[in-house]
């Protein structure tokens, strides 16, 4: 967009203590819900909005199309699409997190639980098991697992280190999150080559909204609505 020449405001929601920097002007943190997106919305004269969150951060999404409503301002969702299995896959899928704890052996196995940060305590539920967590930044504290090991890497990462990881750690099952795209798949390749089996969470519901799959679709999209002769993105 920077390339491009928009006018733009790049949000991000303040995950990690060290984001990546953007060739745009840079907010970082939360709206305060709704309300606050519109009263930013209004106060920045935004005229279109690009909801590219991760596909997990459906609060963020809802809150934008809901803004977007009050408002009158274009949405367009930039969706990473779906992983689908493969041959050699062995993958289970399940609607939500509860229910990819439930999953788990009862046996002790050795989980790559690659879900982030946000979600690890309700697996304490299966102590048994020995987790191991893939993380952005170092944790703040004690990690909420009672057989737990943390990696710090960033993304993208490729199938044959993931394979190296996962041979490391002995890991027997992957819990991981249907986040789509190229830079978190290198894990599913890894299990595939390895016959793990991978515990697959889907994606959230969202209200409807119209979406597109690429950078240069948004980009499209934006100079059809105008948006290089408007305040901002």
């Amino acid at each position: 967009m920077h390339a491009a020449g928009f006018d733009a405001v790049f949000s991000y929601a303040g995950r990690t203590a060290a984001p990546v920097t953007q060739p745009l002007p840079t907010r970082i943190g939360g709206f305060g819900g709704v309300p606050g997106l519109v009263d930013y919305l209004r106060a920045e004269a935004i005229s279109h909005v690009i909801d590219a969150t991760h596909p997990f951060a459906a609060g963020m999404s809802k809150n934008a199309i809901s803004a977007c409503i009050e408002t009158k301002i274009p949405l367009l969702g930039l969706e990473r699409p779906a992983w689908q299995a493969g041959f050699g896959d062995h993958w289970q899928h399940v609607p939500d997190l509860e229910a990819a704890i439930a999953a788990l052996p009862d046996l002790p196995a050795r989980v790559f639980l690659a879900i982030g940060k946000q979600h690890l305590a309700p697996f304490a539920a299966k102590p048994q098991h020995h987790y191991l967590l893939r993380l952005v930044d170092p944790p703040e504290g004690a990690l909420p697992l009672p057989d737990a090991q943390a990696v710090i890497a960033r993304g993208p990462f490729t199938p044959e280190g993931d394979e190296a990881l996962l041979r490391a750690h002995r890991i027997t099952h992957i819990v991981a999150k249907n986040s789509g795209g190229t830079g978190a798949e290198a894990k599913l390749i890894a299990a595939r080559r390895l016959g793990l089996p991978v515990i697959l969470i889907d994606r959230p519901g969202l209200p409807p909204r119209k979406t597109v799959g690429s950078v240069t679709q948004v980009l499209d999209w934006l100079r059809h609505h105008g948006a290089s002769a408007e305040r901002g993105v």
